[in-house]
């Protein structure tokens, strides 16, 4: 192993076993051997290779089963392979399972000494740190309370502050940032930063984009057990979330793309290629995208699967979809692009003051924003049955990196008054790439120019 790596996996195989019935585990304790067994076996990882350098941040990401969790397992040592080599080099301290080693009958105050000690702390360390630990958990008089007694939240509370003040060389976390409230959560980011400028190696995983590429100086995609790329954290990205999106009759040919893409920045398969729209900078001069920047394209299997379909009242939505300005379908955007979300109506009767509408939703259902297509004054006064209207809504993609789901609707006088005559709801759904230097925070960037003087 080389000095200037912190973690070395070489072969690494892990495999489980499966019993289809549970008399199966007794029958093969009492008659194991090689002719009669009584399970089948289930490759969690196959023939992983790789090398983590001191200092180094990685991201590990993977759809759900990929052996993601049981890499890091393995390199903590609770778990054992079943072939191949790992080698760590440096005191590790894990995020996993959070408060796994707590007993519940003592207090938090004792939990702490027991749980730092397994982490490789002397007593008159804990002492040094134990207030360190306490405020960082923030649960007040609880500390000297049994933790059987504690909410989940104050639980995962006091094992993160355990695990994350131990000065670790090496930190492994499996999506363990989730914990708490977002004051907790930013608390526990800024924590993470710290031990990584410190020089400390960071190995975790998470299922969150944006984060792996702030963080991270590199990337790692798994899937069934097998290692598919690695590379600077967009490249590995960009391909994670095409397979996530796969159709699943082209999920295997997707997979030997990612595979044969090596850990360059190379387009992974025949995706269309579209150029952003030049943009304006903060200080209002016009300034087009770096060379080396992604461009938006069309990213198949990108569907809406939770869809809901106004009665229709006159008129039919169709065909929702975004594009760029010179017509190309897209729906994976470049910050600061500006594109075009367009549909068509199909008035199926003759309808009187028509405006249409879009809304663009996060992915847990907040409304960012949207427009309509004129005032109620301003509305198409009639609209003939037979038409079919061309609506288009221009805008700038000044959204945070992640997923969005678009609304259109068709609005018309009727008897009660206005009322929608056809509205599709998470109709469409597009991704906005990462971006590794944005400073804006929130859903929108509102183009804010920050500056900091030194008063004097």
């Amino acid at each position: 192993m080389s000095s200037d790596a912190a973690i070395s996996v070489r072969g690494l195989f892990k495999a489980f076993p499966v019993y289809s019935k549970p008399h199966h585990r007794l029958l093969q304790m009492v008659m194991p051997g090689p002719r009669e067994r009584w399970y089948r076996e289930f490759h969690a990882l196959r023939d992983i290779n790789v090398d983590i350098a001191r200092g180094e941040t990685v991201g590990i990401v993977g759809r759900n089963g990929s052996g993601k969790s049981t890499l890091l397992q393995l390199i903590c040592g609770t778990l054992t392979p079943s072939a191949g080599d790992i080698h760590v080099n440096g005191r590790i301290a894990a995020l996993l399972e959070l408060g796994a080693g707590f007993n519940p009958e003592f207090t938090g105050r004792e939990n702490v000494f027991l749980n730092a000690t397994v982490l490789g702390l002397t007593h008159a360390e804990i002492l040094e740190k134990f207030d360190e630990i306490a405020t960082f958990a923030d649960i007040g008089e609880f500390m000297d309370q049994p933790v059987k007694s504690y909410s989940s939240g104050m639980y995962v509370r006091l094992a993160f502050a355990v695990a994350i003040n131990v000065d670790p060389e090496i930190l492994v976390v499996d999506e363990a940032l989730s914990v708490g409230d977002e004051g907790f959560q930013r608390k526990c980011f800024a924590r993470i930063d710290a031990i990584r400028d410190s020089g400390a190696t960071v190995l975790f995983v998470s299922h969150s984009a944006s984060t792996v590429v702030d963080l991270c100086d590199r990337a790692i995609l798994l899937d069934k057990g097998e290692l598919l790329t690695s590379g600077t954290p967009r490249h590995v990205i960009s391909r994670y979330q095409k397979l996530l999106y796969a159709p699943v009759d082209r999920a295997s040919q997707i997979r030997e793309e990612i595979r044969a893409s090596g850990t360059d920045d190379s387009p992974a398969g025949p995706v269309s290629r579209i150029a952003p729209t030049i943009v304006a900078n903060g200080d209002g001069k016009l300034a087009a995208p770096a060379e080396d920047e992604i461009e938006a394209y069309w990213e198949e299997g990108m569907e809406s699967s939770s869809t809901v379909t106004y009665e229709n009242r006159g008129s039919t939505i169709e065909s929702p979809h975004i594009q760029t300005l010179a017509g190309c379908k897209v729906n994976v955007l470049v910050p600061g692009g500006t594109y075009v979300y367009t549909y068509q109506v199909h008035v199926q009767r003759t309808l009187a003051n028509v405006r249409c509408g879009m809304m663009i939703r996060s992915l847990t259902g907040v409304e960012i924003g949207g427009a309509a297509t004129t005032t109620l004054q301003e509305a198409l006064p009639v609209v003939e049955a037979g038409t079919i209207l061309n609506v288009r809504f221009r805008f700038r993609c000044l959204l945070a990196p992640g997923v969005y789901f678009l609304n259109a609707g068709v609005l018309a006088a009727l008897d009660e008054g206005e009322e929608y005559v056809d509205r599709r709801i998470d109709v469409a759904m597009f991704r906005v790439m990462p971006e590794s230097t944005r400073l804006a925070t929130g859903f929108v960037d509102l183009d804010v120019v920050p500056q900091v003087s030194v008063a004097t």
